[in-house]
């Protein structure tokens, strides 16, 4: 076909910027994007019923910027040698958004349409009545802003492009969509192999039924659980295990409440046990999940060994301030003991920063966390009001100082006053959490509680290279890490002086050099931690007080039961 015939479809997952300015990335970035994953499905799916006429060829290219390059001159050149074409950023999140609109203006100034979706611009149309700045300035300088999810309406926004007739911003909030029947999230193989453990994604449904204050899923995606058929699923997975992909992280914020669990894992236990394909999945739950019948014995036998569980604080008072009721820190230890007793890893999120928070009452929980509850991986983020939260919608509905920035709201950085701890106090807390958890004495407790436990240890010591690396080598959240970092000299911020390049390429050689040998010295040493506890003729029968299960009055000599069980049976408390 005529290359004037070709519509280019651009659709680009955005990083953020470091607190030097410059664009975080990497040879191979943590964790895919399952919104680049779902755009590309639905995109293509558009293509392929020519949805723009039977002479109109739309060609897809995606990135991800966290491990690539954005090519902006020849994506522009190639747009100008067609008939037209749009660029997408999908999926953006609050802190990315800056980098955003300074990576979409010279396709604007090129007379390229740009269109920005994702749950910071969401959160913004469905909570506040006024438009923050950032956003003003996004319409105002000629982006089209998209809120609400693409299925069912791709179509329209396509032929809105072509002809040239985008309107300045698309409110899709209201229909919420039906997943059964569309085209499934998925990634080509040569993107995947850009990730970690060449990891890919999807969405097995959408929405959650609980209320916490700082989320913003509720809100954009609603409470009610809508998910994609189990035919659906298994369609996915086969797909992707054509293209030798086998390891997923199941992004739905939990799985656990998703309506259609069970006969989703019965086809990935078909898949795993019957058939004898190898299978892989990371998934986020709740901290009653062990509560549901089957639901722990069925996911690991899915392939469930690596767990994400939103423990966010051993505080009730901080949990039911955050409305997340749902979490009970009498059942912590159980629930987490239930997946011990299956060898799976378990990683928890946990928040700081919470009003009743203070340095030491951190630090006192973390020591409980430690020694009393049975799990391997922490990570910690501060308390940040994102917008589409009720936090967000209530602190700028009152006019409450918040950090004007949008790029430090990565839930690690201070974006609000703390009515016990300054700015600084917090942040010194946020790095100190770090500090104190990943001990060494405390990596090797981990990988003794995971031999006894069945877990693979060699796993585990993975893990803890990945977490403690980041944090302590790169100075990045794990979540935002991964292999070979990369720092372009002239894609710095906007503001921020370019650095001559006789003095930025010889820094960041040397830089390059110093943490490669940090990060070879860090494995060195957990690995031989690994081999000491591989090798310990004992290593089955260790145990402590996490793994030991209590109940009744040994319960109660529990430092956390002693700290914050009173707590418990206050009547507030428990409505």
């Amino acid at each position: 076909m005529n290359t004037q015939q070709s519509f280019h479809l651009v659709l680009i997952k955005p990083s953020h910027y470091d607190d030097e300015g410059y664009v975080i990335q990497w040879g191979r970035s943590a964790i895919p994007s399952n919104s680049l994953a779902a755009l590309n499905a639905l995109a293509m799916d558009c293509a392929a019923r020519q949805v723009l006429g039977e002479d109109i060829r739309i060609y897809v290219e995606i990135y991800d910027e966290t491990n690539a390059v954005i090519p902006t001159k020849r994506i522009i050149q190639r747009i100008q040698n067609g008939c037209g074409g749009m660029i997408g950023f999908v999926g953006v999140q609050t802190n990315q958004f800056p980098r955003s609109l300074d990576l979409g203006k010279p396709f604007l100034e090129a007379d390229i349409p740009v269109v920005i979706g994702g749950f910071h611009v969401s959160g913004c149309f469905t909570m506040l009545k006024t438009m923050p700045p950032d956003i003003q300035q996004a319409l105002a300088d000629g982006f089209t802003l998209i809120a609400g999810e693409a299925e069912g309406q791709l179509d329209a926004i396509l032929k809105d492009a072509y002809e040239k007739r985008l309107k300045s911003s698309y409110d899709f909030l209201a229909n919420t969509p039906n997943l059964e029947g569309v085209p499934p999230p998925i990634l080509p193989a040569s993107l995947v192999k850009r990730t970690f453990r060449r990891l890919s994604s999807f969405d097995a449904g959408r929405g959650c039924p609980f209320q916490c204050s700082f989320c913003t899923i509720i809100n954009v995606q609603g409470r009610t659980s809508r998910s994609r058929s189990a035919d659906d699923i298994e369609a996915l997975i086969r797909a992707n295990l054509q293209q030798g992909v086998w390891r997923f992280f199941i992004t739905d914020d939990d799985f656990a409440r998703n309506k259609d669990w069970e006969p989703i894992l019965d086809r990935m236990i078909q898949i795993r046990e019957t058939e004898g394909l190898q299978l892989s999945l990371i998934i986020q739950v709740d901290t009653l999940c062990h509560k549901i019948p089957r639901f722990i014995e069925k996911a690991v036998r899915a392939g469930c060994h690596n767990i994400f569980l939103g423990l966010e604080s051993l505080n009730p008072e901080s949990l039911v301030g955050a409305k997340k009721r749902q979490n009970k820190i009498g059942e912590y230890r159980k629930m987490l003991q239930a997946w011990k007793s299956y060898g799976c890893t378990t990683a928890v999120g946990y928040i700081l920063g919470f009003p009743a928070d203070t340095p030491s009452s951190i630090a006192h929980d973390i020591e409980i966390l430690k020694k009393e509850l049975p799990v391997d991986i922490v990570e910690f983020f501060i308390l940040t009001p994102l917008p589409g939260s009720e936090d967000h919608q209530q602190l700028y509905e009152r006019g409450v100082w918040m950090e004007p920035d949008m790029n430090a709201y990565d839930l690690e950085h201070v974006t609000i006053a703390h009515p016990l701890m300054t700015k600084v106090e917090l942040a010194e807390v946020y790095r100190t959490a770090w500090r104190s958890y990943y001990t060494w004495d405390h990596m090797e407790i981990l990988m003794r509680r995971a031999a006894a436990s069945g877990e693979p240890v060699v796993k585990l010591m993975f893990l803890l290279f990945c977490f403690y690396g980041c944090i302590m080598l790169e100075g990045i959240h794990p979540l935002e890490g991964g292999v070979v970092r990369w720092r372009g000299r002239r894609s710095r911020r906007p503001g921020m002086p370019v650095e001559p390049a006789w003095t930025f390429y010889p820094q960041q050689i040397w830089s390059a050099f110093r943490t490669g040998w940090q990060w070879c010295a860090l494995g060195w040493k957990l690995n031989q931690l690994r081999r000491k506890v591989e090798n310990d003729p004992s290593k089955l029968q260790y145990s402590d007080v996490s793994l030991t299960p209590t109940s009744g009055e040994s319960e109660d000599q529990l430092d956390l039961y002693q700290t914050y069980g009173p707590l418990l049976t206050v009547k507030s408390l428990a409505k």
